[in-house]
């Protein structure tokens, strides 16, 4: 499962993506819309993606974790749109056959989506918005 989405994400379909009888060690990281930083009151987030290509490396990130950092299944979805504190706006889950394995892929694999996937974020206070850069 690898998509970029306006809909809610469902965290137990995208873990269910990388169920199977050969994994031992599964990894699910979940990133919600929070309610603050850098020392502001955030009222909520707008994402926006620039949706093939985002897609397209989403699937490359995939392959190159299965490729390089023994992940056996991937799932990547990322939502856009408006999203409210609380919304899940990331969900990452991998599974390998052992468990350092899985943990590895997994922080990899969202620590290079936030550097190489075209996905832009905003985030609103009550008094005005900042688009925000993960990208070194």
């Amino acid at each position: 499962m690898i998509a970029v989405s306006q809909q809610p994400i469902d965290v137990a379909s995208v873990l269910a993506a990388v169920e199977g009888p050969s994994e031992g060690g599964v990894v699910l990281f979940v990133g919600r819309v929070r309610d603050h930083a850098a020392g502001r009151t955030v009222t909520h987030l707008d994402y926006e993606a620039y949706g093939g290509m985002a897609e397209s490396e989403l699937n490359a990130l995939a392959r190159e974790a299965r490729a390089s950092h023994g992940a056996a299944r991937v799932a990547l979805v990322h939502r856009t749109g408006r999203l409210a504190i609380g919304d899940v706006a990331v969900a990452v889950a991998v599974a390998s056959s052992h468990r350092g394995e899985a943990f590895a892929a997994c922080r990899w694999l969202i620590d290079t989506l936030k550097q190489r996937v075209p996905i832009w974020k905003k985030e609103w206070y009550a008094d005005g918005g900042q688009w925000i850069s993960d990208r070194p």
